[in-house]
């Protein structure tokens, strides 16, 4: 059952203290990539790892965007209306940035060792309920009267309330068995397990989501407001091997398929690899979006249809609400930065056009918009590049302050500076053409010959690029050793602005129908009921 709740994705991060400032970075990067989530593991037993709330607060601090929750914090090692007050205050800091995820406990004998009181599973589940009470209780700062709230393992006599949080913050609870899933339908706004610890895998959500739901409905509450989200790990291969472990197009199916039919609205994906979170955010976000998007439609479009819910990841896969191609490349305005011009672009090759009545499933939709989404990441890249470079050659930034907003920006090791963040975009874009021109441009041949003018073109043009990212390099080398001259620098990223988002332009014009018709690879469009 697909409860309707608007997509998140994140990431479920190691907290851990050496390298010391790697799980910033890495959350930094979740933000920079597009994620809506980073979330941390909660163990303050453990030397190895940092203190969760304080990474939480650092790293909302050295974040904008992202939203930030632990996953899940230790209750038995924190006293409730205090994490009630640091939550809503961080809360408020943050202009509404964080959730918080809690554990009825788990590592009792870590916990008794660390001050904490060892409890049985009962009793556990008890003393978590205890604490929401607690933590609902002083966010209810409209509420005049003290806060009485009695109980065995957490108790205030007479507590003030506030701060309130600046949003309507969601307590998250990580939990398998029927108590602890009956807690969650009548006092948690959101469900947080992991896919890990599932034996059966996928399939037992099923019975699990049934806990909640009764327990809902039992406390006269709509199941449907309880947010259902999983922590996921798995391993993107060239072939399939097990569920998540796989080609993007995979994921993509069965993200889709978990939501659709266990209602799984938030993907928290575990991993600390910076290439992985990459190309969980490109690749696979986006397109779960469009697909269930184009489903959720196909439904509220199509009252008289059959109300049967599709079942299985390769549900989302079909062609149901196939229509005309409706995804716009981006258009080239044609302004130039620079009189420096590589290339004659009126001798571009132009595709043939797409079959007449064509139509276009929802996951072709997706995947001719994912080259879109791609080079509007690209885009927004180069547009801080520049506005960096501007504020700097100005003198309204001074370079430790440029250092320190970069920081904020991207992950890097050691040596946060314009060249290491430049180059870590030019790195970027070099992957991004690598993989085009190794995967899929010989499959778009191989599948259309007429397009072979173009991708010809289009390869031409990536080496031209490459050898400017080179000249931006050498730019940035010699900024160095002078850094009052900004007027190399400023031309070669001038060049690099106008060769590239002229080539992204084109090659959307080209290419979006041909994916959207075609695929990534053989097999991808293929109707898989």
């Amino acid at each position: 059952m697909d409860y309707g709740h608007e997509l998140q994705f994140g990431t479920f991060l190691n907290p851990v203290n050496q390298p010391v400032g790697r799980p910033v970075e890495l959350a930094q990067l979740s933000e920079r990539v597009g994620l809506d989530l980073a979330t941390f593991q909660d163990h303050p037993y453990q030397p190895a790892l940092h203190d969760t709330w304080t990474l939480l607060s650092y790293t909302a601090a050295r974040t904008e965007r992202i939203s930030l929750a632990a996953n899940v914090l230790n209750l038995p090692l924190r006293q409730p209306v205090v994490l009630a007050r640091s939550a809503a205050s961080l809360d408020l800091l943050t202009g509404g940035r964080i959730e918080l995820g809690l554990g009825a406990g788990a590592f009792w004998d870590a916990i008794e060792a660390a001050g904490g009181r060892r409890l049985t599973a009962g009793q556990a589940v008890d003393a978590l309920e205890e604490a929401i009470r607690i933590i609902r209780g002083v966010w209810a700062a409209d509420e005049r009267t003290p806060l009485r709230v009695p109980g065995a393992y957490h108790a205030v006599a007479g507590a003030k309330r506030g701060p309130a949080p600046a949003h309507d913050m969601g307590i998250w609870i990580g939990a398998y068995k029927p108590r602890m899933l009956r807690l969650v339908g009548r006092a948690a706004d959101g469900w947080l397990p992991s896919l890990a610890y599932l034996p059966g895998g996928p399939s037992d959500l099923a019975e699990l989501n049934a806990h909640i739901d009764e327990a809902a409905d039992a406390a006269e509450r709509a199941p449907g407001d309880i947010r259902r989200l999983l922590n996921i790990s798995g391993r993107f291969a060239s072939s399939s091997t097990g569920f998540l472990d796989g080609p993007a197009d995979q994921w993509i199916e069965e993200l889709s398929g978990l939501t659709l039919e266990y209602g799984i609205s938030g993907f928290i994906l575990g991993s600390d690899d910076p290439a992985m979170i990459e190309r969980f955010a490109v690749e696979v976000a986006p397109a779960v979006r469009e697909l269930i998007r184009k489903e959720r439609e196909a439904v509220t479009v199509a009252p008289d249809a059959p109300t049967e819910v599709p079942t299985g990841p390769a549900s989302a896969a079909t062609t149901r609400g196939a229509s005309a191609l409706s995804v716009v490349p981006t258009a080239d305005d044609g302004s130039r930065l620079s009189d420096h011009k590589l290339w004659d672009e009126s001798t571009r090759p132009i595709a043939p056009p797409a079959p007449e009545g064509h139509s276009y499933s929802a996951r072709a939709e997706a995947v001719g918009q994912h080259l879109v989404d791609v080079h509007d990441h690209l885009r927004a890249e180069l547009i801080e590049i520049r506005d960096l470079i501007r504020q700097v050659g100005e003198g309204s930034l001074e370079v430790g302050a440029a250092r320190s907003a970069i920081n904020t920006m991207t992950l890097r090791q050691n040596n946060w500076t314009l060249g290491a963040y430049c180059s870590s975009y030019c790195r970027t874009v070099t992957q991004h053409h690598e993989l085009e021109d190794a995967q899929i441009f010989p499959h778009l041949r191989s599948s259309d010959s007429g397009l072979a003018p173009v991708i010809d073109r289009l390869e031409e043009e990536h080496v031209v690029i490459h050898e400017v990212l080179e000249d931006v390099d050498a730019a940035l080398v010699r900024l160095v050793r002078e850094p009052q001259d900004f007027t190399e620098l400023q031309q070669t990223v001038d060049i690099l602005t106008d060769t590239l988002l002229s080539h992204l332009s084109y090659e959307e014009r080209e290419i979006v129908e041909p994916l959207a018709r075609h695929g990534f690879f053989a097999g991808q469009l293929s109707d898989r009921r």
